[in-house]
């Protein structure tokens, strides 16, 4: 066998830091790992890509039609509501639909058993059930 450049250290055992404590294969790969130099980009990234719905304006005839259903509802009706509601970060927000029992009416808004309020220009169908 030909002499080599290491064959003095070649055959002793690795060495073992006696303050430090041992790291796991993946605490190893977690130096490799794959570093992200903008931080907040892929969310702001996501925020862009997430859809929002435009709200539209009702015709006055359909404003007039949830008037009328407005005007005969009482404490204790169950209604079955569409409104919109606008998106706290961008422009435009989502449709949604419930059906709950009507609490009070109070000041341009419905309030509902379960505590949320509706305001009556965000209403887009309103049906008594």
């Amino acid at each position: 066998m030909s002499e080599g450049k290491y064959d003095d250290i070649i055959s002793l055992p690795h060495h073992q830091s006696e303050v430090r404590p041992h790291m796991t294969m993946s605490q190893r790969a977690a130096q490799f790992s794959a570093f992200s130099a903008l931080k907040g980009f892929d969310d702001e990234i996501a925020e862009t890509a997430r859809y929002t719905e435009e709200g539209v304006e009702l015709a006055e005839e359909r404003k007039a039609e949830l008037g009328e259903t407005l005007s005969a509802l009482k404490k204790g009706d169950t209604v079955a509501v569409t409104y919109f509601v606008p998106d706290a970060k961008k422009a435009g927000g989502a449709y949604r639909k419930k059906t709950a029992v009507l609490k009070r009416i109070d000041g341009g808004t419905l309030e509902f058993s379960d505590g949320e309020k509706v305001a009556f220009r965000d209403l887009t169908e309103l049906h008594l059930v």
